[in-house]
């Protein structure tokens, strides 16, 4: 089976329901088997508490395990999530990215599919900056790039906020980080999730041949 590693931070609880529905449109993709992981936490329990997180950390420690180097290269395809911060991804996620030096060194991500998902407290907030500023990262590592077509239509609907772009799934948490995550951005991770899994089901069998062609050209 191909497999499908969804990576994330929340703080407040919307990309965890973004992850969770990454997680359901990959899985309705037959021959997928999806993981859910969570990258470390930076910030000490006391600032959590004060920024009123701590309850919803401590449901998304008790139910995510955290992700290791080894997930990422046993993965056919990550999926990453991130709130924006100004713009660019959360700290946490940024720590854990540049702790994987090492599989870059060995193009261990070479030829598997990435996509990025995210969130922002207002409807400007960053969403489509802060995937394009995470999409080098998927460049430097090989990655084969996906993000969330027009197909969706759900992009196009003029009848409410929502997030969501041709970049990837995204939704509006609100200027107190009060807002639910939607019906519709819920449906754009969804969309996301299962765009990426039958994109994977196709090439994971062939990463292999790609990576042994391509190496061969140095020599």
């Amino acid at each position: 089976m191909a497999k499908v590693l969804v990576v994330y931070y929340s703080l407040y609880g919307h990309i965890h329901k973004l992850a969770e529905a990454i997680g359901e449109g990959a899985s309705s993709v037959d021959g997928i088997k999806v993981s859910i992981k969570r990258v470390p936490e930076t910030l000490s329990n006391d600032i959590i508490e004060k920024m009123g997180a701590t309850d919803i950390q401590q449901k998304i420690k008790s139910t995510v395990s955290e992700v290791s180097l080894d997930d990422l290269t046993n993965a056919d395809a990550i999926i990453f999530g991130t709130p924006t911060r100004f713009g660019n991804m959360c700290a946490q996620m940024k720590t854990f990215l540049d702790s994987t030096g090492s599989i870059w060194s060995r193009g261990e991500l070479f030829g598997k599919v990435g996509s990025v998902f995210v969130s922002s407290n207002t409807q400007h907030g960053g969403q489509e900056s802060t995937i394009l500023t995470f999409l080098p990262y998927l460049f430097h590592q090989g990655m084969i790039v996906v993000g969330l077509p027009y197909l969706f239509k759900g992009q196009t609907i003029m009848s409410e906020i929502s997030g969501c772009s041709p970049y990837g799934a995204s939704c509006v948490a609100g200027e107190n980080s009060s807002r639910n995550v939607s019906q519709n951005e819920i449906a754009g991770a969804f969309f996301q999730g299962k765009y990426v899994a039958l994109i994977t089901k196709d090439i994971s069998n062939n990463r292999e041949k790609y990576f042994k062609t391509l190496v061969s050209l140095n020599n």
